[in-house]
């Protein structure tokens, strides 16, 4: 009714003190009669047969399910490389099974309402997902495509469909645009992620991809979708996986767009992170690591800011980025294995003492998921690391030599960068 009144007449709705439609609208008229009567009689009059067409279009609807729709969506065209809608549906119906599978076996526990609700879970995200692009066919949605997912919601429950699945369906384009709303409940959320998975794969795996400012299927706007369903929903899914579930269910159909995709969500990770007011160090210090699970992300940026106000930050910051500069310089692949027999000078067993201490509490730490304390536990390598680069010659003449301090470095490299990449916060 809203749409009819703004869109066709150019009036404005009045809703009440609830937010509930009113039978009164505003209109604005260029002229000033001394009798108003006319006017307003003449749009109510012209807005009656649009609002009678609005419920024609509403009753006819009603007159078929959503399941009895579902067949006409094979022949309603996607896209030309991947096929229909029906078949759209189809594949947003597996991902949407994946992604339950993956919350149920995630090694984080995500909790439905008791461990046993997923098979529920599942059931009514499979019903969502089959029914959640019906409403295309819908005389409403082709009068109105703005209410597309909207007018799904009100057939379903005009059809007494479970609770939550006729959300799911209103919800499942969610967010439809910056600063929008997220799914309101489980299965809307699983619905919505596997929808804009379905698109990001499919496109990125024929090729589409956004350039410059153009961008006619909105991936920029999924791919931010996708971020903020995983964040803001705390969801323990780890990104890679999803997008391989989502591409094994387009067959022959795309070549696996992984590694193209993942750095696009990066990049589009990336500047949201900025805009939340994360610095460009920070940012590019966690994720120059890839963490699989975007949840980790905020947790990580925290502990690197704590990190990076120790007094000791500076100076490992740079030494990890020297060490990783001589890692990188190595003629040959460098393992972590230290022969503490090989020492020559005190400054490399003081080094390697400290490691022993140290490497341990960071580990449990960051197994703990305290990144903080993780990173905040290197700074007793400060001292010991220093006093390994003015009195240690790396690349010394005697092979077993070079490669036991080269074995080293490697062992401390790896312990000071598991939460992120310190070298990136050197200035």
């Amino acid at each position: 009714l809203i749409l009819t009144m703004k869109a066709n007449q150019k009036y404005f709705p009045l809703l009440d003190a609830q937010g509930k439609l009113t039978r009164h609208f505003l209109v604005v008229s260029n002229i000033a009669p001394d009798d108003a009567s006319a006017v307003v009689q003449g749009n109510e009059r012209v807005v009656r047969p649009r609002l009678a067409d609005a419920k024609f279009f509403y009753d006819q609807d009603r007159k078929k399910t959503l399941a009895e729709r579902v067949p006409g969506l094979a022949k309603v065209v996607y896209h030309g490389s991947l096929g229909s809608q029906g078949g759209r549906a189809e594949r947003v119906r597996a991902i949407a099974h994946a992604i339950v599978n993956q919350l149920r076996t995630a090694t984080v526990p995500f909790t439905v309402d008791a461990k046993d609700q997923f098979d529920v879970l599942d059931s009514k995200v499979q019903q969502a997902a089959q029914l959640a692009k019906a409403d295309l066919l819908t005389d409403m949605v082709g009068e109105f495509p703005e209410l597309q997912g909207i007018m799904g919601g009100y057939y379903a429950r005009h059809e007494g469909l479970r609770d939550g699945v006729a959300i799911a369906i209103e919800d499942h384009y969610k967010p439809r645009f910056a600063g929008d709303s997220l799914p309101r409940n489980h299965t809307g959320t699983v619905v919505a992620l596997a929808d804009k998975l379905e698109t990001l794969v499919g496109l990125f795996g024929i090729g589409q991809l956004p350039t410059g400012d153009k961008d006619p299927f909105a991936l920029r706007r999924h791919a931010l979708g996708v971020i903020r369903i995983l964040l803001e929903k705390d969801l323990p899914l780890a990104l890679p996986a999803l997008i391989r579930d989502a591409a094994a269910t387009f067959g022959e159909l795309i070549t696996d767009p992984s590694e193209a995709l993942l750095s696009f969500m990066a990049d589009r990770l990336a500047v949201s992170l900025r805009e939340q007011g994360y610095s460009a160090q920070e940012v590019d210090a966690v994720l120059a690591l890839q963490p699989e699970r975007l949840t980790e992300v905020p947790r990580r940026l925290a502990a690197v800011r704590a990190f990076v106000a120790l007094p000791e930050a500076a100076s490992l910051a740079a030494a990890n980025k020297r060490v990783g500069n001589i890692l990188k310089k190595a003629d040959t692949d460098v393992q972590p294995v230290v022969d503490a027999a090989l020492f020559r000078e005190p400054a490399e067993a003081a080094l390697y003492e400290a490691l022993q201490s140290v490497a341990p509490q960071a580990q449990a730490a960051f197994e703990q998921s305290d990144y903080t304390g993780s990173l905040q536990a290197l700074a007793a390598l400060k001292a010991p690391v220093d006093a390994f680069f003015d009195g240690v010659m790396v690349n010394a003449e005697e092979p077993a030599l070079k490669a036991n301090r080269l074995g080293l470095l490697a062992t401390l490299h790896g312990a000071m960068n598991r939460v992120a990449d310190l070298a990136r916060l050197a200035a």
